[in-house]
């Protein structure tokens, strides 16, 4: 599972499919998670989650 902004949701999509060879599934967080989930990458607030199951 990858927590990602809107600006690095991308590379969170191409991260899980190098890893584990299938399309990611992509569901927007909820806004309570929203406001205490950091981004992976920038530690922004997280808006989306990309996981491979």
């Amino acid at each position: 599972m990858i927590y990602s902004c809107e600006e690095h949701v991308d590379i969170a999509i191409d991260t899980v499919v190098d890893e584990y060879e299938t399309f990611p599934q992509l569901s927007k967080i909820s806004k309570e998670e929203e406001l205490s989930t950091a981004c992976e990458y920038c530690q922004n607030h997280a808006v989306y989650l990309v996981a491979n199951e």
